[in-house]
């Protein structure tokens, strides 16, 4: 893998942090178009998760999971539960979301994994990405429909935007400026286990990760890295 200049930097008011984030990125993919056929990784995850059910992902790490996101005013449960949980349902319920190559990549690992995980495209997004938790007041549009989702307390990815940090996705919806497009070329994502996840066990989701945006993607070179406070 050729090493590249992106970073994912952990604020310092994560303090202990609650997240050991990986972060991804693939450089020179092929022009992302939607999804018609369920590509074999993608349903092989999802036929093991039918084949297993709700134990697929194990109950113990669900509630880790949901705990790494629990602070202040945020509670990980119905409508802000992780995307890894709706994914997780969506596989058992016959409704998965097919949207396109990178985006089908980011979610196949996060329901294969029980891990949620984020993916932008880089030149909107930049390559120097900042963790931190949501402020009071903010929020942003996630889909189409123009529908908003309160950040106040969750744990964030922002964006360097001039002198300030904006917004750009989360463990449970990312925003709309920065999803991947048609004329996407450069992507960057971030798996978000929990602390207490041993290194290994994400280190290898995000190699998986890394693979599939360059056999799936075609991307011409990828990288990862974990992020340790």
């Amino acid at each position: 893998m050729e090493e590249q200049a992106y970073t994912l930097t952990l604020d310092m008011s994560l303090d202990p942090t609650p997240v050991l984030p990986a972060l991804i990125w693939a450089e020179g993919i092929n022009p992302p178009c939607a999804t018609s056929d369920v590509p074999p990784f993608l349903a092989d995850a999802i036929t093991a998760a039918k084949e297993a059910g709700e134990d697929y992902v194990p109950a113990e790490l669900r509630a880790r999971v949901r705990k790494m996101l629990r602070y202040g005013k945020y509670h990980a449960s119905g409508r802000g539960k992780p995307a890894s949980e709706f994914l997780l349902r969506a596989a058992l319920g016959n409704t998965f979301p097919l949207v396109n190559e990178p985006v089908d990549v980011n979610n196949a690992i996060s329901l294969a994994s029980g891990l949620p995980g984020s993916i932008f495209d880089t030149g909107i997004s930049g390559g120097h990405l900042l963790v931190r938790r949501g402020m009071p007041g903010e929020a942003y549009v996630f889909n189409n429909s123009g529908q908003r989702i309160d950040l106040q307390d969750l744990l964030l990815i922002c964006r360097r935007k001039g002198d300030d940090w904006e917004p750009c996705g989360n463990p449970v919806k990312d925003a709309m400026t920065t999803k991947i497009h048609a004329d996407t070329r450069n992507v960057v994502a971030v798996l978000y286990a929990p602390s207490d996840e041993p290194k290994e066990s994400i280190s290898r989701w995000a190699e998986r990760y890394a693979a599939l945006l360059s056999s799936h993607c075609h991307a011409r070179a990828t990288g990862v890295h974990l992020v340790t406070a």
